[in-house]
């Protein structure tokens, strides 16, 4: 304790010593590791107590799926290619979505007659199942690249339209009152008021779009043949011809693509809105 003019000084205390990385590291992985455990474990046990011995060619035990799959570069490197296809069509899609989607609701928004008539079809498109939509859009568009970005399209184009139009509509009435009294223009209302306030709903509508691009891309490579086949199009093979090893094998590739997807989406969407928005970390 140190007096500097008459007044004291007390020491500041010490700070706490901050967790390693690599506890962190493994705290939160725990979850992750235990889930992956358990999906496991109950997989063992649906192959070697429930299925009878002749039919456990139908869900072969994890070890024989990943062992042969993993060292069998015939096997392997097409799947491997089909997937980089899919993401591709995945990409492109979401793009698109992102596009379409943030410029559909930020008209809707400026106008309350464009929400009126342009919303129904927003919804529409979001009724209306796939499946109906795939042999029109084959007939419309071929049975390649073109066809299967469109699908993604329609699928991830509604939660884009939905949040974006969501947050753009968020700010408070106080806050256009203010911009009012500034006579702001529409442009500077838009860019300095309406869009920040829809940047935590746009991310929230691109994670979900993200997601819904890699189900789209998928379900377009299932059903167009035509070129050179994605990993839904190896599904379909799969399927036909019992590969069993093989098929699942893909649909956990397919499955680890889409979490990855998700992730990365989701990881720019705590850097973006947290550093704007002050969202404390957990």
């Amino acid at each position: 304790m140190t007096t500097v003019e008459g007044r004291v000084e007390v020491p500041a205390p010490e700070a706490a010593p901050s967790r390693s990385a690599a506890s962190t590291a493994m705290r939160r992985s725990a979850p992750i590791v235990g889930a992956l455990a358990g999906f496991l474990a109950v997989w063992y046990a649906v192959t070697y107590l429930l299925l009878p011995a002749r039919q456990r060619f139908l869900l072969p035990p994890p070890h024989e799926v990943y062992g042969g799959a993993l060292s069998n570069p015939q096997l392997m490197g097409p799947m491997l290619e089909a997937l980089g296809r899919t993401f591709a069509v995945a990409l492109v899609g979401l793009v698109i979505a992102v596009v379409f989607g943030i410029s559909y609701a930020v008209v809707m928004s400026q106008w309350s007659w464009a929400e009126k008539i342009l919303y129904p079809y927003a919804v529409i498109l979001q009724t209306i199942p796939i499946l109906a939509l795939v042999p029109l859009i084959g007939i419309w568009l071929g049975y390649a690249f073109p066809a299967r970005v469109a699908v993604c399209v329609i699928i991830a184009l509604f939660p884009m339209i939905a949040n974006t139009l969501f947050g753009l509509q968020s700010a408070s009435a106080a806050a256009h009152d203010l911009f009012t009294l500034n006579k702001a223009t529409r442009w500077q209302r838009l860019t300095k008021l309406q869009f920040p306030a829809a940047v935590p709903s746009i991310f929230t509508g691109l994670r979900n779009a993200a997601g819904l691009s890699v189900i789209g891309a998928i379900v377009g490579d299932y059903f167009f043949q035509q070129g050179a086949p994605g990993i839904g199009g190896l599904l379909r093979v799969y399927t036909q011809r019992l590969q069993m090893e093989a098929l699942l094998t893909a649909v956990t590739l397919t499955a680890l693509f889409g979490v990855v997807i998700f992730t990365v989406f989701a990881v720019l969407d705590r850097a973006v809105v947290g550093r704007w928005y002050g969202r404390v970390a957990r």
